[in-house]
């Protein structure tokens, strides 16, 4: 599906309701399967926690996780402790392009049973669930959250919990800190110190727990972006968002202010206003913490005119597409100078934009999204926009909720 997003207004005061954190909800799915007294609120409508939640209901032999990253990492540690059962875990022709090497290997030194089926490094991959006794383990510091939080989720089923040690420079610190918050919040033992990690062992527990899902600030970008673009003045309310967040993307509420947002947290909502244009030639921003926003602030960046250089990207190579080479040949389309290496992003400040240009999405959710927000500077095609599925199902619907022009193309 193509969608045609004609040049618009915003309605002045618009409000929409978000779903619940997809990285939260997927960390408190494993965890619920874990615990089944955990009782959650608000999850996530997304197409990947709706994988996440078949997977793990599944008593299938072969499990399919398509296009779901974080599934494909957080099942891996969950099946190799699921005693005397057998699984393949396979997904589509980008995920078995998607390394797991490393999240395997820490795995394998804790004594679980991998093999790859095809490619070594890469899934497929035949796990044999088994106790696991032993409890130290070192990876990396500056790889994907993902692995990290994948071992901190088991790590309170195992005999003798698990001292972590990251050798390096940690990246993504925000979303271990969330990891280690809802395991705290479920009431498991863990310390933070330096580079080590340590998680107690926790026992079943029959009282049941409600936990309500914080709705997802990557998600709230968008509208970010939408209200930069905007008229001085111009206002969304969103909900349900916590000033304190355990997401590392709430982040946004700082650096938009750049932009002239300005965000006003009532009563679980935020408030988004358009105050001021802004003055800014270019920006610097360094993104180790919050990678998934950096196509959305690059795409507001040019459609503002305003040049920036975004660091800390290097896990943006290994997603559902390499984003930031997608995100290049996209906004180049549109009439953007653009230079990438590996870790970074560099766009000149210009202040033309090719009107109804044809943005490829490379079944990546996040360029169909990052880029809508410019159809409030020119007409604008989303090629395969039902991708949205995957963490936002109802962006389409909301955006006309708002004064958006769509229409099928």
């Amino acid at each position: 599906m193509n969608l045609h997003l004609k040049s618009s207004i915003v309605t002045l005061q618009s409000a929409i309701s978000i779903t619940g954190s997809k990285s939260e909800t997927n960390r408190l799915l494993l965890l619920q399967a874990l615990y089944p007294n955990l009782v959650l609120e608000n999850t996530s409508n997304s197409d990947d926690s709706e994988v996440m939640t078949k997977a793990l209901q599944s008593s299938d032999t072969s499990i399919d996780i398509h296009h779901a990253g974080t599934a494909m990492r957080f099942l891996t540690a969950f099946f190799s402790i699921q005693e005397n059962r057998e699984v393949v875990l396979t997904g589509s022709t980008r995920m078995k392009e998607r390394p797991i090497k490393i999240l395997v290997d820490a795995l394998r030194q804790l004594g679980a049973e991998i093999s790859y089926e095809e490619n070594e490094g890469f899934p497929p991959i035949r796990i044999k669930g088994k106790k696991i006794t032993q409890n130290k383990v070192s990876l990396s510091a500056n790889v994907s959250s993902q692995y990290i939080s994948a071992l901190l989720l088991i790590a309170p089923k195992l005999e003798n919990g698990l001292e972590l040690t990251l050798e390096g420079e940690i990246t993504s610190v925000p979303y271990i800190k969330m990891t280690l918050s809802l395991l705290n919040e479920i009431g498991v033992e863990t310390s933070f110190a330096g580079n080590v990690i340590s998680v107690k062992p926790k026992l079943i527990t029959h009282n049941s727990q409600l936990i309500t899902v914080e709705s997802d600030w990557s998600s709230a970008s968008y509208f970010y972006s939408i209200i930069a673009l905007s008229a001085i003045g111009t206002k969304i309310t969103l909900s349900s968002y916590k000033q304190n967040s355990l997401q590392g993307d709430s982040i946004l509420a700082e650096i938009y202010k750049n932009f002239g947002v300005e965000t006003t947290f009532q009563n679980n909502t935020i408030l988004l206003k358009k105050t001021h244009n802004s003055q800014l030639i270019t920006h610097n921003l360094e993104l180790n913490n919050s990678p998934d926003i950096a196509q959305t602030i690059a795409v507001t960046c040019f459609g503002l005119g305003i040049g920036c250089h975004l660091t800390g990207l290097h896990t943006l190579k290994i997603k559902e597409t390499d984003r930031l080479l997608a995100l290049k040949n996209e906004l180049e389309k549109l009439g953007a100078a653009v230079a990438i290496s590996d870790d970074s992003l560099t766009l000149e400040p210009s202040r033309v934009i090719h009107p109804n240009i044809k943005i490829k999405t490379y079944q990546d959710h996040r360029m169909a999204m990052a880029f809508s927000p410019l159809a409030l500077k020119t007409d604008i095609i989303i090629e395969e926009a039902e991708v949205v599925s995957k963490s936002y199902p109802a962006f389409w619907n909301d955006l006309k909720s708002i004064g958006f022009a769509i229409s099928e193309f």
